[in-house]
């Protein structure tokens, strides 16, 4: 017996929830784009609505703007010093200031062209901007301008509880390029940017992040039975400690936990409830339920954390969606 999830809407039921579910993606604002922010958002998002730097807790604002601060001071006494110029970026870009970030990555470009770092993280932050376009440019300058180099470990701005860096500049050039090709609905060049990335791993945590979308990138591709061997290489039983939402994703697709298990109750918008969500959101949509699908995209689309990829994912599947259906 299917699992109660999986079963499809009766005709009549599933219609009315579809006509609700894309009257409120056209009638209710994104929490972010309220008109309490002053000045301009920081962007639009995929169906048009503003979107501004969400609140963040008391405490992790002024942790935020204490290294922003740091960061800030080390840039003004050396500017034209790569990691200050980075640093300042990257910080900036933590509080949700996301095109002053772009500037100044844009700033290390025009001062360090050959320093594929700011190609990488411009490209990151012109993926939270919506800019897939652009961001396509900067991550395939930047990962021919590092090909052929030893990849390097790349400092974590927020580091995990053992203070210890998992990623590397390649391999996040590649897979930042994965994203924005999957985001663009270019799922053939998704899957081989997120198949390099996956080949530069160099831990179970990379690993698990490149396969996630790898498979993702395959399904939507298409190419089922080559997505099912990339699947199968993923053991059960791994302790991680950053991308345990992508290993969720991994085992529901291995039929080892079942969707609803993933989903938050209480619709909380965090990082890892958005990734786990879209996960669920995309697998209905490969396996042919578009309705509940399209359900759980809204339901993402309708929280106040808008950066996170699995939320920018949703964002560009909702929009396919409601576009197939001549709504938009």
């Amino acid at each position: 017996m299917p699992h109660p999830s999986t079963r499809p809407l009766r005709p009549a039921a599933r219609a009315l929830a579809v006509c609700a579910l894309l009257a409120a993606a056209a009638c209710v604002p994104h929490v972010g784009g309220g008109p309490g922010p002053a000045g301009p958002p920081e962007t639009r998002s995929l169906l048009g609505q503003p979107l501004y730097a969400p609140e963040l807790p008391l405490d992790t604002r002024q942790r935020l703007e204490a290294q922003l601060d740091s960061a800030r001071l080390a840039y003004e006494a050396h500017p034209d010093d790569a990691d200050a110029i980075l640093w300042y970026g990257r910080r900036l870009a933590y509080l949700g200031e996301y095109r002053a970030a772009v500037d100044l990555f844009g700033e290390g470009i025009r001062k360090h062209p050959r320093d594929a770092r700011f190609y990488r993280h411009r490209g990151h932050r012109l993926i939270t901007l919506r800019r897939f376009g652009d961001a396509v440019r900067d991550l395939e300058r930047g990962a021919r301008l590092a090909r052929g180099r030893p990849d390097q470990v790349e400092p974590d701005g927020q580091p995990n509880a053992a203070g210890e860096p998992l990623t590397t500049l390649q391999g996040n050039l590649y897979y930042h390029l994965g994203l924005a090709y999957y985001l663009r609905g270019e799922f053939p060049r998704a899957a081989a940017a997120f198949r390099t990335a996956l080949s530069l791993a160099r831990n179970d945590e990379s690993r698990v992040a490149a396969t996630d979308w790898l498979y993702m990138s395959l399904r939507r591709a298409g190419r089922a039975p080559e997505a099912g061997q990339v699947l199968a290489a993923i053991p059960t039983g791994l302790h991680l400690r950053e991308n345990e939402a992508y290993y969720r994703r991994l085992l529901l697709y291995k039929g080892l936990l079942p969707p609803d298990s993933l989903l938050d109750a209480n619709g909380r918008s965090g990082i890892d409830a958005v990734t786990q969500a879209y996960g669920v959101g995309n697998w209905h949509l490969y396996n042919g339920r578009r309705d509940e699908a399209q359900a759980i995209f809204l339901r993402i689309t309708q929280g106040e954390n808008w950066a996170p990829f699995g939320y920018i994912a949703a964002e560009a599947d909702l929009r396919r969606l409601m576009r197939s259906q001549g709504r938009r």
